[in-house]
């Protein structure tokens, strides 16, 4: 005990110096201020977290400085307002999607015909190159052909500034269903699909490490093939389906948007990491730019689809209640009206923005906490990391489990997204302003820790909101009758002076490792 104090003297010095500023902070407020700047400075650090966290872990783990972390946050966010505002879109765009995902899930089946094929390494890189672009060709056609019901950047009645307005009124607009007019549903579905086959064959083919033959076993397929399953479904029920959503409450609608933000989350990155990152392990300055690259890239695409005003996401039933017993002054006036408020001493909290969004923060701290500690999957991941070739030596295929840690991370950006836009609304420079509060949170916490990055949100999440506080009250200068406010510019730049200071004192954070 004394010796892990000693070792750690100086993080503990610098988090009491750091407490001990906050309480002298509060000190300037009224107990109302000081519970709501805290409840708040624990909702940013929340959304914050899951960022920050995704990105340690792809960092710590696989070596990857992932920078388009902030641009998958911000997809998440629109991919699940999509759910939630157009179900009808998602419902359309379910089956081309899950038709390509189908094609790219039997990459071992590609992989075996890859390693059969025998010729010369020259002419292999040239097919699979011709494969690759002629594939992506056919599915853009293919994909330019089938009908998905859209709204209208240009028209403001049918843009989603408009139908978020409606749909946060309560109105729920639903447009007429898109049909297929250039093209027959099946030529459209086995188009998607074959093209896509091909994109992902030439893949395998391209990649020498693959063209080894490998053994193929009949249950590598059941994911494919329900994948393939549920796409065809999709396609055939698509009206009912989009009808069953619409009448949903906004309560589950909330839910399945979260659920399928996450599993868009986590399938971008697994095939982020199987076709790009991948090949880059050993090259960092490539991996760098690519994810750089990769950000600007969904910005641009984001802008294209949902376009570059900001819109709201409306929030569900559970915490929109108003009317006599709103603002609730007791947790069963709250959950037997579902407020959007409750009274704390005597101030009103938001239920969604400074419960809810902390409470979920937690749990999902706890999960991948007890994934990464407590469980098998988590053993093999620390194992691989540190060992690669002995855990390949025991049969445990190593590229797969990489694969699930980026996705992870990925799937955990995405998942803040969703959850922070209904708090903050939707814009395509969110993404860019988050991943900034996360780097500065790491380097506060420590780069490839785990909990630092929960404990370098959580102070970044406090400064702010404790600047912006004072910003809105003033702080009185000594010896004077000056009330000194701190300008909006002061809020990012508080953090990014804790992050110096800490860093000076601690060059590997307040719980990183020395590498």
């Amino acid at each position: 005990m004394k010796t892990t104090l000693q070792k750690n003297s100086k993080a503990i010095l610098v988090l009491i110096v750091i407490a001990a500023f906050l309480v002298i902070a509060a000190r300037g407020m009224s107990g109302r201020d000081v519970v709501i700047t805290v409840l708040r400075g624990f909702s940013v650090g929340s959304v914050t977290f899951l960022v920050a966290a995704g990105f340690s872990l792809i960092f710590g783990l696989l070596d990857v400085l992932n920078l388009a972390q902030g641009a998958l946050y911000m997809i998440g966010a629109y991919v699940g307002w999509t759910v939630y505002v157009r179900p009808d879109t998602f419902v359309d765009v379910l089956t081309p999607v899950l038709l390509i995902l189908t094609a790219f899930a039997l990459n071992i089946l590609w992989k075996h015909l890859a390693g059969a094929i025998k010729m010369q390494a020259k002419l292999r890189k040239l097919i699979s190159w011709v494969l690759m672009a002629g594939g992506f060709v056919l599915l853009w056609i293919f994909l330019t052909k089938y009908p998905i019901s859209l709204w209208d950047l240009n028209n403001y009645s049918q843009s989603p500034i408009t139908y978020s307005y409606m749909a946060d009124q309560g109105l729920r607009i639903v447009p007429a269903e898109a049909t297929f007019e250039v093209i027959s549903p099946i030529i459209a579905i086995l188009g998607i699909f074959v093209s896509s086959s091909l994109s992902a064959f030439g893949l395998a083919l391209r990649n020498r490490e693959e063209t080894q033959l490998r053994k193929m076993n009949w249950r590598q397929l059941i994911a494919p093939a329900l994948l393939f399953l549920v796409a065809i479904f999709a396609a055939i029920f698509n009206a009912p389906i989009t009808a069953w959503m619409y009448a949903l409450s906004t309560n589950w609608l909330f839910v399945i948007a979260v659920g399928v933000t996450i599993l868009t989350g986590v399938g971008l990155g697994a095939l982020i990491e199987t076709t790009l990152i991948r090949p880059l392990y050993n090259r960092p300055i490539y991996q760098l730019m690519l994810t750089l690259g990769l950000g600007t890239i969904g910005v641009q695409i984001v802008q294209a689809v949902w376009g570059r005003p900001e819109f709201v996401w409306p929030k569900p039933e559970l915490f929109r209640g108003t009317g006599g017993a709103c603002p609730a002054t007791n947790l069963a006036d709250l959950i037997e009206n579902q407020c959007s408020t409750i009274m704390i001493l005597g101030g009103r909290v938001r239920v969604y923005d400074e419960i809810f969004i902390p409470v979920v923060g937690i749990i999902v701290l706890v999960v991948v906490w007890i994934l990464l500690k407590r469980s098998r999957i988590g053993m093999i991941i620390r194992a691989g990391v540190q060992d690669r070739q002995m855990v390949e030596a025991l049969g445990i295929n190593v590229r797969r489990v990489f694969t699930l840690v980026f996705a992870l991370g990925v799937g955990l950006a995405a998942f803040g997204g969703a959850l922070a836009a209904p708090s903050s609304g939707l814009t395509p420079t969110m993404g860019d302003r988050l991943l900034l509060s996360a780097l500065i949170a790491l380097a506060v916490g420590g780069l490839t820790s785990f909990p630092g990055a929960a404990l370098g949100s959580l102070l970044v999440g406090l400064i702010q909101q404790f600047m912006i506080k004072y910003g809105q009250i003033g702080i009185p200068l000594p010896f004077t009758d000056v009330v000194f406010k701190p300008s909006p510019a002061l809020v990012p730049a508080s953090t990014v002076l804790l992050m110096v200071v800490v860093l000076l004192i601690l060059p590997n954070g307040l719980l990183g490792k020395k590498e």
